[in-house]
């Protein structure tokens, strides 16, 4: 077994593990692989290993690697990274979900081009966890407005909320808040459920606390190639 294959199933071990004590089912959880600066190769190693997601955060990276690997059809990406508008167009020939719909600008991009192709898109509303206004991200207290705003584009599938822990404190902190957002959420839309959260340092925590969907880079890929 090679040393990605061995890192690969060690984290699949590690959630099933954590989700038997927190009684979820493995149903519930999708994986995403973060490929970026990694070669094309790993991202069909992995399919071969059965892994269908990938993320990557930038477009300039991604929009040539998903190319590269077109014809391995069961594969999804997910662009997980703060997107400018003048990518959207690049990204949409690609990506099936957006996880970083982060301010009113990019949601008024996105839904022209998604109407402007004629397809749909899987869209996680970011949250913004610091007291910095700088950072991408909607603040928790503004959710209900701009997810209102998201719901009435008739191209976008709003999924749930996305957020990042903070590395400076015990990240229950914040995965509390982003279950709060999600709950409160699901009253403005009840399919909206998933929550994308927890990245290689801490996705058993964020298990604990709902996520649904798992980032997950360096635990599985190894050291990046910078």
């Amino acid at each position: 077994m090679s040393a990605l294959a061995e890192r690969y199933a060690e984290v699949q071990q590690r959630i099933d593990s954590k989700l038997r004590t927190v009684g979820r089912s493995r149903s519930e959880v999708t994986l995403v692989v973060i490929s970026k600066n990694h070669p094309s190769d790993l991202v069909r190693d992995l399919y071969a290993l059965g892994q269908t997601d990938f993320g990557e955060n930038r477009d300039q990276e991604a929009a040539p690697k998903a190319a590269s690997v077109a014809d391995l059809t069961r594969a999804r990406w997910h662009f997980v990274g703060q997107l400018q508008t003048n990518k959207v167009k690049s990204v949409l020939n690609y990506a099936d979900v957006l996880h970083s719909l982060d301010r009113d600008s990019l949601l008024d991009e996105v839904s022209k081009q998604t109407q402007r192709l004629e397809r749909k898109l899987d869209v996680f509303i970011q949250l913004n966890l610091t007291d910095d206004p700088g950072r991408g991200g909607i603040r928790p207290s503004d959710l209900e407005i701009f997810a209102q705003n998201v719901l009435e584009q008739r191209n976008l599938i709003l999924r749930g909320v996305m957020g990042v822990a903070a590395l400076d404190r015990d990240p229950k902190w914040d995965f509390e808040t982003i279950l709060e957002a999600s709950m409160r959420l699901r009253e403005l839309d009840s399919g909206a459920t998933a929550i994308s959260a927890g990245m290689s340092h801490d996705f058993e925590v964020a298990l604990e606390f709902g996520a649904t969907h798992l980032r997950i880079g360096t635990a599985i890929t190894g050291n990046r190639n910078l």
